[in-house]
């Protein structure tokens, strides 16, 4: 029983800062544009299958 006065506090005090790094997750941006990120990802790595054809690959 008494184990629980140190659980209950210690469980609310770890939800708020979940919800503190949440918070400062929203407001920072990182959630914003997420269809446009995975394309960025996908795009960068086309630029570098590119960029590595035109770097002495082929030395014809």
């Amino acid at each position: 029983m008494d184990i629980l006065y140190l659980l209950i506090p210690l469980s609310a005090v770890l939800v708020l800062a979940i919800v503190a790094v949440f918070g400062w997750a929203v407001h920072s941006g990182q959630f914003d544009d997420l269809e446009d990120e995975g394309a960025r990802v996908l795009q960068a790595h086309d630029e570098t299958d590119e960029l590595d054809r035109g770097q002495g690959r082929n030395p014809g």
